[in-house]
Formats: C-alpha cells, sequence, structure tokens
C-alpha cells in the first residue's frame, strides 16, 4: 500500500485534535509488501491477562499468541514488534521487540522460539511488556507488527535500543502485517 503525501497530510490533520501528538515514520520501505497476521486472542482488544504486571496494572503480563501467513518466500526471518503511538511521551512506547525469528515460523506462541533475540523494550526488560495506559487516558492503539526480513540474523544484542533495531531493521524489510489493538483503563 503506498502512501502519498495528501494520505499522510490527512491523517496527522485527523490527529491534531489530540493533546500533544504528532507524526513518527514508520521505518517500513514503500516498496514493501503485505502478509496476515492475526492474534487469536485478541478481539481488538487486549484480555486482562495480557496487561502488564506493573505500571499500576495487575495483569499477567501474559504475551499474546500470533499467526501469520502469505510472507514472502524470500523471507530469511522474522521480527515482531508492539508499538504504542498513543503513550504520552512525545515519541510513542516500545512493548515488545523479537527478532531473529527463524524463516519457518508461521506465529508465536506464547513463548519465543528458539534462536530468536528477546529485545529490550522501552521500560528497560527484555521480552514482552503488556498494555498499561495511563488511568483516564484515551483509548491506546498498540500496532503488533510482523517483519518478513531478507536477512536471517540482525546481528544485534538484546541490549540495542529500539530505535536502532527498527533503524537497523529498517533496510531488510520485504513485508509486514500487522493488527492494531486498543486497550483503556
Amino acid at each position: 500500500m503506498m502512501r502519498t503525501a495528501a494520505a499522510i497530510v490527512s491523517a496527522a490533520a485527523l490527529a491534531t485534535g489530540a493533546f500533544g501528538y504528532h507524526a513518527v515514520r514508520d521505518g517500513i520501505p514503500e516498496r514493501a509488501g503485505h502478509f496476515r497476521v492475526a492474534g487469536p486472542d485478541l478481539h481488538h482488544r487486549f484480555p486482562a491477562d495480557d496487561f502488564a504486571n506493573g505500571f499500576g496494572c495487575a495483569g499477567s503480563n501474559a504475551q499474546p499468541r500470533l499467526t501469520w501467513a502469505g510472507a514472502p518466500a524470500g523471507a530469511a526471518s522474522f521480527a515482531v514488534t508492539m508499538f504504542d503511538p498513543d503513550a504520552p511521551t512525545g515519541s510513542g512506547f516500545w512493548h515488545w521487540l523479537e527478532w531473529d525469528v527463524p524463516a519457518g515460523s508461521r506465529g508465536l506462541d506464547t513463548a519465543v522460539p528458539a534462536g530468536a533475540v528477546s529485545g529490550t523494550n522501552d521500560a528497560g526488560f527484555a521480552g514482552y511488556l503488556g498494555p498499561c495506559p495511563p488511568a483516564g487516558d484515551v483509548a491506546h492503539h498498540y500496532q503488533i507488527t510482523v517483519y518478513a526480513l531478507d536477512v536471517p540474523t540482525l546481528n544485534l544484542p538484546a541490549t540495542t535500543p529500539p530505535a536502532v533495531t527498527m533503524f537497523t531493521m529498517s533496510g531488510h524489510i520485504l513485508a509486514t502485517g500487522r493488527i492494531t489493538v486498543t486497550a483503556k483503563r
């Protein structure tokens, strides 16, 4: 799906009424293809178990199951991220980064496959950190994205900051699939 300047301006105009909102580039090349991603337990919003167990939330921090289909045959690995663009930080919030997921994978269960790297999220922890939007805030829209990459490994340590991980990955994206799941307290 190619983005035009008019579409970007239109999307930004819709959000101008939101306090402190500004658009951030997603780092996905325009040439990237698309494939299907699903969260079998996610029905447009997070179940209570998937919420964080911290930051004022008392969930189980259960990593959601994901499935995907239709990724390009040339995918040498996959990466998975969860990003909250609605976080009141000025730059969003990275909740989950996994990369070097083996090419034969067609989903993630409640655990990460052998060989995959659980990256450090914006809270400073490795692996999944469930949603926990501020109480009374607007509904947050968590973008869970699966990336088909043209390399088997990003050669990054788990401690790599999310912005550097995404920058490194941006040059290797063949295709993506995304679901958006909401959470509100």
